[in-house]
């Protein structure tokens, strides 16, 4: 695939180049059109290896989406542009690990591969650890449905590293839960194994923060809504996060930089 680094800019088919953009990604990009059709591709027996590929790929972006979808409230001002396909990475590495089933119908059992989420940064470009270094601690209930963000009293000077403009923060802590993910015959798609459960959450922040003043310990907590219990098929995501803001008044308005959430744990 060649890189076009001429002034003209335009995106399309010139003769036999198409000429196009990738996200997140700076120039524009040429190649060459062709390659098989469509049918070719769904039934030619030499392109089964490609279904297969197809077939678990789709499963793997499903999955990361629900991961997305269980933080939607705070992922556009969190995540980078390419955290899509990060975190469908993430899944096929976990798709990957499954030795039961056959190519192409291979489940995404997140449970037994948590750790492949853990430490997770929902933008690649804002670490939470670089920016929030107070001492801090989590801690959930044996049952999964309850989780606690617990900071230590602490001085913002010297242990947050804010934005320019910033007078103030909010610490986030969540629970969402993620179903492992199987083929289904029936429906000829993967499917979460607990439907019901995939995507429940709870997301809580503590009060507005003074950047210059010290802050007491402070404890957020976070419980999975209508008295649900993950059951053994669904992992729970513990994530901590941090939001800047600034004050005008009496209003606080949301910085568009500086902020950023983790995935601390999952159990």
């Amino acid at each position: 695939m060649a890189r076009q680094k001429g002034v003209i800019k335009y995106v399309g088919t010139l003769g036999d180049i198409r000429h196009f953009k990738i996200k997140g990604q700076e120039g524009y990009f040429a190649g060459m059109i062709g390659g098989p059709t469509g049918d070719q591709v769904l039934t030619a027996p030499e392109f089964e290896r490609t279904r297969e590929n197809m077939n678990e790929f789709g499963a793997c972006a499903k999955a990361g989406k629900s991961v997305r979808t269980g933080l939607s409230q705070v992922m556009k001002q969190m995540a980078d542009s390419q955290v899509t396909g990060r975190l469908t990475s993430i899944m096929k590495k976990i798709n990957l690990e499954d030795q039961t089933e056959a190519r192409g119908y291979r489940k995404i059992e997140i449970t037994t591969q948590r750790n492949y989420l853990k430490g997770f940064e929902f933008d690649k470009n804002s670490s939470f650890n670089g920016i929030f270094n107070a001492p801090f601690s989590l801690t959930h209930t044996v049952g999964r449905e309850s989780g606690e963000f617990v900071v230590d009293a602490f001085n913002p000077a010297n242990l947050v590293n804010a934005p320019s403009g910033a007078t103030h923060f909010r610490l986030i802590t969540s629970l969402s839960v993620v179903s492992d993910f199987e083929y289904n015959a029936t429906t000829n798609s993967y499917d979460p194994m607990d439907a019901a459960l995939n995507e429940v959450n709870d997301i809580q922040y503590s009060g507005f923060l003074d950047l210059y003043a010290p802050v007491p310990a402070t404890t957020i907590t976070a419980t999975l809504p209508g008295g649900v219990l993950p059951t053994v098929n669904t992992s729970v995501l513990q994530c901590i996060g941090i939001e800047f803001y600034q004050q005008v008044g009496a209003n606080f308005y949301l910085f568009s930089s500086g902020n950023c959430l983790k995935v601390e744990d999952a159990f």
